[in-house]
């Protein structure tokens, strides 16, 4: 296996891991029922995408 040649310091390794970070999804709202759903997707509350309902959602 390979052994490093120098130590790594905690700070240079700590920088290195500090972009392991999660992001939050981005959200749009729906043109419909304006609730908040994932872009390009079907609408979970109304069923619809693009003006066209896709699923039928029970109430």
């Amino acid at each position: 296996m390979a052994v490093p040649k120098n130590k790594v310091s905690k700070a240079r390794r700590d920088k290195r891991r500090a972009n392991w970070k999660l992001t939050a999804p981005n959200l749009v709202e729906c043109p419909q029922c304006h609730e908040l759903k994932l872009p390009h997707r079907v609408c979970p509350s109304c069923g619809q995408y693009k003006g066209k309902e896709v699923i039928k959602v029970e109430d």
